[in-house]
């Protein structure tokens, strides 16, 4: 079993920042892809961005790109989602989550162990 732990929501204004972290615990494994979702009351998870089991290779959101930035650091078996320029259809609940895969990473279905999230609004 792996447990991640979202941590860094808040209530931020239009143009504000946030650094959300996900910390994997348990069973790690060491070559997972990560990545961060969303949800909205009432909407479906939708895919916010992804990182490779190394770091190198970072996957977005059209609608994220060149706001947010993704990283891990393997070392702490963290993730962190950077999140600035914020707008109010960012509000949320950001979830982590692990994955063996290596496509398809944008598909929640991918995706076998997740946090149970942080909450993200953004006031206009």
């Amino acid at each position: 079993q792996v447990q991640l732990e979202e941590s860094g929501g808040g209530l931020v204004q239009v143009g504000g920042s946030l650094r959300l972290t996900c910390a994997a615990s348990g069973r790690t494994r060491s070559r997972d892809a990560m990545a961060w979702f969303t949800q909205a009351p009432g909407k479906e998870r939708v895919f916010v961005a992804a990182v490779s089991w190394s770091g190198v290779s970072t996957y977005y959101a059209d609608s994220v790109r060149g706001r947010f930035t993704i990283s891990r650091d393997n070392a702490k078996n963290t993730i962190n989602l950077q999140m600035n320029n914020l707008r109010p259809e960012d509000t949320g609940l950001y979830y982590c989550a692990t994955t063996t895969g290596v496509a398809g990473l944008s598909n929640p279905i991918e995706y076998d162990y997740w946090g149970h999230g942080t909450q993200v609004t953004v006031s206009s």
